[in-house]
Parts: structure tokens; C-alpha cells; sequence
């Protein structure tokens, strides 16, 4: 990964980034510029006309002079429109997606990141991309608004509910690459981050490959093991009967659950499969309803691995 940055930003990792690095220079140094002659102005004539001890007379005031105030309207006006150019230019660049680009489809909620791909494979709070290719992002929210931002790729772009966006890079170089939610969505905000992983494209197509076959060679406990840290459940359910977020998945299967609407069941396979596909159906009694849905994240596959792994911790 490229070791150089600025002062405010990290090592730029996308075809974009040098633009948008060289127009926050610009803006940043011409303030600097003004403000260095305002600054010198107040202290030039705050020394040059203190109050003096003998009276002065006052003398009279200076003309008008029209090509002063024609010069200090029209160089505002010129750094203006370059701004205006230069950023427009380079906001049609970030919106408009190249034709080639690669598709991938991202899912915001509360809290954590999940990817599709074209070929089947999903992740979580890991997006697998090649170098050098154009990725476009089909971004949509679950629950709250949130923003994906990775700084190294000068790209911040909302995303909402019942609606998508879209935002698009390419990147410069092989590398992992800082992910975060830029926009407050709840207690577990700071927590909703991920890597932005950069690899070559044969190395793209083995993970492909190995993506499908996740559950290859293990048993449904260790698969479901390996799903519940990959697929962020360890954010809110522990496994030791400590409370975090939501219920521990200790002791849960066969054993009585109460819910808030007063009703209580014994929890079994159904029970549990239905607390990760539609987990507002029935709420532990004592908790909020801040579970997101798992119907499209996860395979029929999974959430028996899952269920059997939950049924594994359950007390003698």
C-alpha cells in the first residue's frame, strides 16, 4: 500500500482520490492566502493608527475608486467559478458509473455491513474487490440512514431506506482499506466497520470459488460457529450467559422463553430459525426489537448451521 498522505488525509487507494486531494489543496491554500493578508492587514493597521496620545485632526477620507472595488469583486468571482468548475467536473466523475463496472450490491443495518456478489457469494463487514477494476455499489439500508465512507477512496455516499444509491471507485493498488458508517445510526455506531479488501483478480476469483463452498468439510456446529462471527451475532449475543445487546444463545434451545406481549414457548429449531428470519415475530420479554432481519443474508445452509450451533449450547 502507498505510504503517503497528507496532513488531513490517509494514503489516497482510488483512481478519484488524487482529484479530489488536489482540489481540497486548492481551496485549502488559497483560504490560507486571504487569510494571511487579512491577518497582516489587522495587525499593520492596528500598530499603524493606535490611539495616540495628542489629538490628531481628522483629515479627509479617500476617493472612490472604482477599479478597487471592481478587483476585489472579480477575483472572489474567478476563484469561485473554478471551484465550481473544477468540483462540478469532479462530482459528474464520481457519480457517473463506467459501463464495465462490477455490480456489487450493499446492505447497511444496525450494525454492520453485508455484500453481494454477482456470482452468489456473500460477505460481512469485508468487501472483496480486484485492482484495477470498476466497482459499482447498489447500497441500500434495512432500518436506519447510514453512509459509506472509505477515506482512502475519497468516496462518502448515504446510504437509505426503501430506496437505493449508488457510488462507484476503482482501485489503484492491492491492500486492506479502512470502512465506516459516517452517519449516527444508534448506540453500536462507532462499532460499524469493515475493510475494504483490494486483491488481484486471480486472487478475486479464488474467493469466489472458496466463498461458495464456506461449509465445505465442516460439521453444521462448526460451520455454525465459524457463521456466528462471521456473520456479526457475536455483536449481540454472547455465548457464556452474559447479556449484551440480546439474549446469550447459552441454554436457549428446549428450555422456556417469555416474551414482551406476555406470552411464553419452549424454544426449539422452529422457534430459532424464525428468531433469525423474522426476529420481530417474538420478542424476549426485558428487550427491544433492534434485530435486523437475516431473510436475505443468509442461505437455507446457514441457518441450519446456525440453529444447530445454538442447539449445541444448550444446557444439560
Amino acid at each position: 500500500m502507498d505510504s503517503t498522505g497528507t496532513l488531513f488525509l490517509p494514503p489516497s487507494g482510488s483512481t478519484l482520490a488524487p482529484e479530489v486531494d488536489a482540489l481540497m489543496a486548492f481551496i485549502l491554500y488559497v483560504c490560507i492566502f486571504f487569510s494571511v493578508i487579512v491577518f497582516a492587514g489587522i495587525i499593520f493597521f492596528s500598530i499603524k493608527y493606535r490611539r495616540s496620545r495628542q489629538k490628531a485632526e481628522a483629515e479627509a477620507g479617500p476617493s472612490h475608486s472604482t477599479a478597487l472595488e471592481i478587483t476585489w469583486t472579480l477575483v472572489p468571482l474567478l476563484l469561485v467559478m473554478i471551484i465550481f468548475v473544477w468540483g462540478f467536473r469532479t462530482y459528474m466523475k464520481m457519480s457517473v458509473v463506467p459501463k464495465d463496472a462490477l455490480e456489487i450490491k450493499v446492505t447497511a443495518q444496525k450494525w454492520f455491513w453485508s455484500f453481494a456478489y454477482p456470482e452468489g457469494a456473500t460477505s460481512v463487514n469485508e468487501l472483496v474487490v480486484p485492482v484495477g477494476k470498476p466497482i459499482k455499489l447498489l447500497m441500500s439500508s434495512k432500518d436506519v440512514i447510514h453512509s459509506f465512507f472509505v477515506p482512502a477512496f475519497r468516496m462518502k455516499r448515504d446510504v437509505l431506506p426503501n430506496r437505493y444509491t449508488i457510488t462507484w471507485f476503482e482501485a489503484t493498488q492491492e491492500g486492506n482499506f479502512d470502512l465506516a458508517c459516517a452517519e449516527y445510526c444508534g448506540s453500536k455506531h462507532s462499532g460499524m466497520i469493515g475493510k475494504v479488501r483490494v486483491v488481484t483478480d486471480r486472487a478475486y476469483a479464488d474467493w469466489l470459488v472458496s466463498s461458495s463452498k464456506a461449509g465445505e468439510g465442516l460439521t453444521p456446529v462448526q460451520f455454525g460457529a465459524k457463521l456466528y462471527k462471521s456473520k456479526e451475532c457475536i455483536t449481540c449475543h454472547s455465548i457464556d450467559g452474559s447479556l449484551i445487546e440480546a439474549p446469550s444463545f447459552l441454554g436457549v434451545f428446549g428450555h422456556e422463553v417469555a416474551f414482551n406481549d406476555g406470552k411464553r414457548l419452549i424454544a426449539d429449531e422452529n422457534y430459532l430459525r424464525e428468531s433469525i428470519l423474522n426476529p420481530a415475530a417474538k420478542v424476549v420479554a426485558g428487550f427491544q426489537p433492534i434485530m435486523p432481519t437475516y431473510q436475505t443474508l443468509l442461505k437455507d445452509a446457514e441457518v441450519d448451521a446456525l440453529v444447530a450451533y445454538i442447539k449445541s449450547l444448550s444446557k444439560p
